[in-house]
């Protein structure tokens, strides 16, 4: 039986305004957990435990501040860094500096800022989890554009060594390698007659994109006493996707 009682934990949420973010927010909450969540959206939806943070996490000096401030009143039990964007599938002779650096200060630079922000204390209490949101694009090319594929790569190694370096403390740091789901970050694969979104779906053998609730499902998981002993684990949630690619 997975045990879902996370009355008295922190959890710190970035791109909780919509999409996966979002369905882990409401999950969280609705187990007692108390979360404060960073978007660069306002984040609408209330609750007594639940503290928004309007903020442009590629702004990385404000992000510091604000993850400082958080942490100087309470510590942080569950990191989940789940804010990213996508790059439009542009190959590398297509895509200009500007985009790819968008790329890396939203989906890359913010773990190793919030992650280093929260591990002192973790280290010093001998429990926390680290969920890092990586991609199906993470293991292989054809997920992504350039810089997306490179930096779900970076992710997926970040949280291994993560793991490596901090796992002896008490700490479980994971990763969550998503394929198709519906987001409003994927909107653009669902216009018109939706023929790009039932191509993907053609090409996944369960034969339909995931919910965002599903990922929060796997999320809560990891972070549960019944997931101890998996640290350095990145866990495909992609309907078989990579089996065939």
């Amino acid at each position: 039986m997975i045990e879902q009682n996370y009355t008295n934990k922190n959890v710190l949420l970035t791109g909780a305004a919509s999409g996966i973010g979002f369905s882990q927010l409401k999950t969280y909450l609705s187990q007692g957990a108390t979360v404060y969540a960073l978007d660069k959206e306002k984040i609408t939806y209330t609750h007594k435990h639940l503290h928004t943070y309007q903020i442009d996490i590629r702004q990385h000096k404000k992000l510091e501040m604000l993850v400082e401030h958080i942490t100087s009143d309470v510590s942080i039990d569950i990191l989940l860094n789940t804010a990213g964007i996508l790059d439009d599938y542009q190959p590398s002779l297509t895509i200009d500096l500007e985009t790819w650096q968008r790329v890396m200060d939203t989906n890359l630079t913010p773990m190793f800022i919030l992650s280093n922000a929260v591990l002192p204390k973790m280290i010093a209490s001998g429990y926390g989890h680290i969920i890092n949101m990586a991609s199906i694009a993470g293991f292989t090319a054809g997920g992504g554009g350039a810089a997306y594929t490179t930096s779900k790569h970076a992710i997926i190694g970040y949280t291994k060594q993560l793991a490596f370096d901090y796992a002896s403390k008490g700490l479980h740091i994971n990763a969550i390698a998503p394929g198709a789901i519906k987001t409003p970050m994927n909107a653009k694969d669902f216009a018109g007659d939706a023929s790009m979104a039932q191509q993907v779906a053609n090409q996944t053998p369960a034969k339909r994109w995931a919910a965002p609730q599903e990922v929060a499902d796997l999320t809560m998981f990891l972070t549960s006493p019944q997931a101890d002993y998996i640290n350095g684990t990145v866990v495909p949630i992609d309907g078989g996707w990579t089996l065939g690619h």
